[in-house]
């Protein structure tokens, strides 16, 4: 093979994994990196996610109740087989893996109908500042939905 057909082919294979929107899958939804708070009398929320990197991002999550931590979840967000796996490791459940139903530039949901509640998770930002994000299925016979609106917050420092 000469070295021109070399290059050619070389750069043929990069421009078509470049142009492929699932090599790409976890940038979509690189609006949710960073941190994010949802305040109330009651309690606080606090969610942070990272970067997209390795075809992945990490998210946590701490909900605080009178000054006392109540729940906290960690989150990994990759990419598998041409979606997104989400899989969450909250505080005294067993883990479970959503795997998205819909990836976009605005909007993130994943779902396992097989998980008792929720069978459906997602994100959505609103504006550069705000996130929407929602959790729902079927509980006890009854469709459920619990909505968070998030504000963007300054990640900790210390």
């Amino acid at each position: 093979m000469s070295w021109i057909a070399f290059v050619v082919l070389v750069g043929a294979t990069v421009s078509r994994s470049a142009g492929n929107p699932q090599a790409d899958l976890i940038e979509r939804v690189a609006w949710l990196q960073g941190c994010w708070a949802a305040a109330s009398p009651q309690r606080t929320i606090e969610e942070q996610w990272m970067a997209p990197l390795g075809h992945s991002m990490i998210g946590m999550s701490r909900t605080v109740r009178d000054g006392r931590l109540a729940a906290h979840e960690l989150v990994v967000l990759q990419e598998d087989g041409g979606r997104l796996a989400y899989q969450a490791y909250p505080s005294g459940q067993q883990s479970a893996v959503f795997h998205s139903a819909i990836v976009s530039d605005t909007l993130m949901i994943v779902e396992n109908p097989e998980h008792d509640f929720p069978q459906q998770i997602g994100y959505r930002p609103v504006g550069p500042d705000s996130l929407s994000a929602w959790i729902g299925g079927r509980r006890n016979g009854h469709t459920r939905r619990i909505e968070f609106g998030y504000r963007r917050a300054p990640c900790p420092s210390r």
